[in-house]
């Protein structure tokens, strides 16, 4: 394991980190991370990953986790970013890093929920040979699990509004809900969220045009006792990739012998001859499939 940087098109520097296989890679994996989740949370699994032959990058978007530049650690009022920053500007860094680490083999993502949901966002998604999306789905609060919908609309339609202008930022880690969040960052994920389509663009509409350009396979774990996302959010994400092959495996606990696993459990290492093998084989397969497409790649510097 090792701590690195990776340095974004506009000149912001994202904490990253590196796991170096002790033998030669067979891919390259990026590894986002899910709305208000620290790049550490996904450590155990990066490890194993590389254990199993993989180089793995981890990395935090700007004003999250490591990402937070010294001037705005007491506060992230006034640092500027959203979704479509953290997507085009940060997320297609760490692509872009990951294959001039390893030009020559394959780039593969494993995205967990918002990391699985921005990949059509990408300008270089062309890099990406295969999606792991790990529990991944749309946000719109009316295809949230029942339980979870008057949480939900209370947070876009009362703490969101009100909260984020009153400290310019979304003090999340106060209200106990998902954790601080750039203003930028937490005004497009409302929006996104009360609106059916979810991934839309500034006059709400789809954005297909990125999505559509996606080709890749993608494989979507889920989970039957996930408590954010209901099957139908689950199913309404993976629709947006109309044009690659998607096969979706929507898993009960009782399947790999566990009590739960929920939209985070999955990086549990618990998990580690079930669900990270699941992963680790179909990771296999898709490096497989593309091992000698990029041979002779150049990478122009982010």
């Amino acid at each position: 394991m090792e701590s690195t940087t990776i340095l974004a098109s506009d000149g912001f520097t994202l904490a990253a980190t590196r796991f170096v296989p002790a033998a030669a890679p067979k891919a390259v994996v990026v590894l986002p991370c899910a709305m208000g989740i620290r790049q550490d949370f996904y450590f155990p699994f990066a490890q194993f990953l590389a254990q199993q032959g993989f180089a793995v990058l981890t990395f935090d978007y700007r004003g999250a986790g490591a990402s937070v530049p010294e001037k705005h650690r007491r506060s992230l009022r006034g640092l500027q970013a959203d979704l479509f920053i953290w997507a085009e500007r940060d997320y297609n860094a760490a692509l872009r890093v990951a294959k001039e680490w390893q030009r020559n083999l394959p780039l593969l993502v494993v995205g967990h929920s918002l990391g699985g949901q921005l990949p059509g966002l990408l300008p270089d998604r062309d890099l990406i040979d295969g999606i792991l999306t790990v529990a991944a789905g749309s946000g719109y609060w009316r295809h949230n699990v029942p339980k979870l919908k008057r949480y939900v609309w209370f947070m876009w339609y009362v703490a969101v509004p009100l909260c984020t202008p009153l400290f310019g930022y979304f003090p999340g880690k106060r209200l106990r809900m998902v954790g601080d969040l750039p203003r930028g960052v937490v005004y497009q994920w409302s929006r996104w969220c009360r609106h059916p389509d979810y991934v839309v663009d500034g006059k709400g509409r789809l954005i297909r045009d990125g999505f559509d350009r996606i080709r890749v396979p993608v494989l979507s774990l889920s989970f039957t006792d996930d408590e954010l996302l209901s099957r139908k959010s689950i199913d309404r994400l993976h629709g947006i990739y109309r044009n690659a092959p998607v096969e979706r495996r929507h898993i009960a606990p009782a399947d790999v012998q566990a009590r739960r696993i929920g939209h985070f459990g999955f990086f549990r290492p618990e998990f580690r001859t079930t669900l990270w093998r699941q992963a680790q084989e179909w990771l296999e397969q898709c490096a497989a499939r593309n091992a000698g497409r990029w041979p002779h790649l150049q990478v122009r510097s982010a």
